[in-house]
Parts: structure tokens; sequence; C-alpha cells
């Protein structure tokens, strides 16, 4: 009676014989892959072209000095006070109706414009033309907006100030 096989012999290959499998297997997914090959072979030529290449591979070879330079950059405090300011901004944008938004980003450009042309002409401003100005429906309306733009803006202050008071106590 035969013995039982307890081990299973797998053939090894030398180097050489690995190789021309490895060899084998790219010739196969190349031949499989036409098109996209020619395309990214374009590619790459374009990128040596134009020397974005060379770029790309310096800027891979010195990744850990971009990344050490990016971070400390980000680090500073005026960029950081900026994604502090850009956030607050937006999340104080959320509390805004659009409509309102819009009317008022209109009114700012169309008194910039008005600015312009007063600026432009040279005439100087008097007491009585102040005093007249404030009959003016339109001066009369910025006005007051104006005033409880202040106010409100004093009631917010008011209530930033105690909270930071209500905190530290």
């Amino acid at each position: 009676m035969a013995k039982p096989i307890k081990t299973i012999a797998k053939p090894t290959l030398t180097d050489g014989e690995r190789q021309n499998q490895a060899v084998e297997n790219v010739i196969r997914v190349l031949a499989q892959n036409p098109e996209g090959i020619q395309e990214f072979i374009k590619l790459l030529q374009e990128l040596h072209n134009s020397g974005l290449l060379g770029v790309l591979g310096a800027a891979v070879e010195a990744k850990e000095e971009i990344a050490q330079i990016a971070v400390g950059q980000m680090n500073r405090p005026p960029v950081t006070n900026l994604i502090n300011n850009a956030m607050a901004a937006a999340g104080g944008l959320t509390e805004l109706e659009p409509e309102m938004t819009r009317k008022l980003i209109h009114g700012v450009t169309k008194g910039l414009q008005q600015a312009e042309e007063g600026l432009r002409s040279g005439t100087k401003l008097g007491i009585l033309d102040l005093m007249k100005a404030l009959y003016d429906p339109d001066v009369n309306r910025a006005i007051h907006y104006g005033i409880n733009l202040l106010k409100g803006i004093g009631e917010g202050l008011k209530d930033q100030t105690e909270a930071k008071e209500g905190n530290h106590s």
C-alpha cells in the first residue's frame, strides 16, 4: 500500500521565470486596454512637453517639506483668523433672509454709483443742503434704516458682552 501524500511541493520559480510571468501579465493588461494606455501616454507626453511632469516629480520628491510648509502656513494667526471669521460670517449669513440681503446689496451698489457721481461733480454740500436732504424720502429711508441698524448692532454687542461676562463669573 502506498503512503499518503502529506505535503504538496509547489513548483519554485527562478527569478527569470517570475520576471517573464510579470512581463506577460503586463502585456496582457496592455492588450486589454489599448485606448486607455494610448491616452495615458499622450497625457504623459503633454505633461513632459509643458514641463509640468518635472514639477510634479519634484513636488512628489519634496512632499514632506511641502506638507510641513503647508501646515506651518495654516497655523499662522492670520490664516486661523481668516478661517474663524469666514465661519462666523457664514453662520451669520444663515440667519439673514435672502431677499433682504439682495435688497441691501442692490441698495449699496446703487448708493456707491450715486456717491461716485457726486464725487465727480465736485459740488460742495452746505448746511441747507443737508436739511433739505432730510426731507428726501430716499435719504430719510436710508437714515432710518441706518439708525435701526446701529441700534441692532448695539443690542448685539451688549448681548455678546453680557454673555462673555456671564462666562467669566
